[in-house]
């Protein structure tokens, strides 16, 4: 007999009376609220003995719910919540489509390979493409290129917004080059409004990686609807969460029509999850060399995979967008009270600055030690954990140095000296809505503290 058997045997009785599914659903909400009031309460920031992570889960008892809700629908595939979840998000940001990914690096893989869809006929990216990127960053903005076969072509950084710019790009354009694959650092925006004209003008495709960057705005506008793609993430360090998941959102119809085809096995039929002849016709479709009425549920016009999530997760994202607002406001605030703190310390310390025109969702605050300033990056860094204040990089610091580049085909347009500079002087630390201002200014003394003996 199975655990959850045992642990039930006896509590459900031949003789007790069979109640309404409504009542006894609204029962178990109830009992999940009070759970999570009892289980989840957040306690007051103690400086002499509590964390300040650099990211964290934060949730209400709604949140909790809408996962319960989705569990006793036992729809393990995605359905109504992921529907719902989808439509609500591509709103927010302003698009027509939002398509949910099992992580936002598969949402970076599919937004890449979309652009290798023969949906896309002589536009479409081939192997031996260039693809410009910035070399500071995250892996997964750079390796579909690789796996796609195209060649990523690395450009310096900014050092005060620590992206690209429209004239790193320009001048690394040649006849090879058909695309942009850039991330928002941070939150932080590159200059896209420039470079999605450069893109335009060069008829290039231009993909924005989100994922560090949902409610980020450039005049009024929000990030990802400038390029052609964009990508987000759901992981829990990210602006809201449904533990792992991503997604890719578009405005052009056949672009999301590409990246639906490969997150769904390659397949050509567009039917969702329990659904069957959409298209109304379903056994008369002739495509390549299949017999004329093969199944179109089993015709696969693309290479694929199966990326989706379960729709579980899309009713924790689903609840989680009824809180980003407030989530977006505490980032902006916890950022606005670092800058203030630690203002004193920017003669020996770069503080992060917001692009021009931009109004940045912080995802982190990213500092870099200034050369000849005295401190050590690492030092620094090792004293900060030390007292219980999470720290990272910026994720893999000059990607054209990690150890799986080095046998890989890429092109370096111009020196890499900033990027260089962030892979040994530069950090970040928290700043997400879990982290309260008591924690904000331990972070503050702390910093100010170990600068002023250093």
């Amino acid at each position: 007999m199975g655990y959850w058997r045992r642990q039930l045997e006896g509590l459900v009785s031949l003789d007790t009376p069979i109640r309404k599914p409504a009542d006894i659903r609204a029962d178990i909400m109830a009992l999940v609220a009070e759970y999570h009031a009892a289980a989840h309460a957040r306690p007051s920031f103690d400086p002499t003995r509590s964390a300040a992570p650099v990211n964290g889960r934060v949730f209400e008892a709604s949140d909790m719910c809408a996962l319960v809700d989705s569990a006793l629908d036992f729809w393990l595939t995605t359905g109504r919540f992921n529907t719902a979840f989808e439509q609500r998000l591509a709103k927010r940001v302003g698009v027509r489509y939002a398509l949910t990914a099992n992580s936002g690096s598969s949402a970076n893989l599919l937004a890449l390979f979309a652009l290798t869809s023969p949906l896309l006929g002589e536009r479409r990216l081939k192997p031996g493409d260039e693809v410009i990127t910035a070399a500071a960053g995250f892996p997964t903005t750079v390796n579909p290129s690789l796996l796609a076969g195209l060649t990523p072509v690395f450009v310096d950084i900014d050092l005060e917004t620590y992206n690209l710019t429209a004239e790193a790009v320009e001048a690394a354009i040649t006849p090879k080059t058909r695309a942009i694959m850039a991330a928002h650092t941070l939150g932080n925006p590159f200059e896209v409004e420039k470079i999605a004209k450069l893109a335009k003008d060069r008829d290039l495709f231009l993909v924005e990686d989100c994922c560090d960057a949902l409610g980020t705005t450039v005049n009024g506008r929000h990030v990802g609807g400038f390029g052609d793609l964009a990508t987000l993430s759901f992981y829990p360090a990210h602006h809201i969460t449904m533990g792992e998941g991503g997604a890719v959102y578009t405005q052009d119809p056949i672009l999301r029509r590409a990246a639906e085809a490969f997150r769904d096995w390659g397949r050509d039929c567009y039917c969702a999850p329990g659904q069957d002849n959409t298209c109304n016709r379903r056994f008369g479709w002739t495509l390549g060399e299949l017999p004329p009425g093969y199944d179109h549920k089993f015709t696969y016009s693309h290479l694929g995979f199966n990326l989706k999530i379960t729709d579980m997760q899309a009713a924790v994202g689903l609840a989680q967008l009824d809180h980003l607002e407030a989530f977006i406001a505490a980032r902006k605030k916890n950022f606005a009270r670092l800058s203030q703190g630690l203002e004193p310390l920017s003669d020996r310390i770069i503080l992060p600055k917001a692009a021009p025109g931009s109004d940045p969702s912080w995802f982190g605050f990213l500092m870099t030690v200034r050369d000849g300033s005295g401190l050590s990056r690492d030092a620094l860094v090792q004293h900060l954990n030390a007292k219980r204040i999470g720290t990272r990089l910026l994720f893999g610091g000059n990607l054209a140095r990690q150890p799986y580049m080095l046998d890989r085909p890429f092109r370096v347009a111009g020196p890499l000296t900033q990027s260089d500079k962030v892979m040994r002087d530069s950090f970040w630390i928290g700043l997400y809505p879990g982290l309260d201002g008591a924690a904000i200014d331990y972070m503050v003394d702390t910093l100010t503290t170990y600068c002023a003996t250093a």
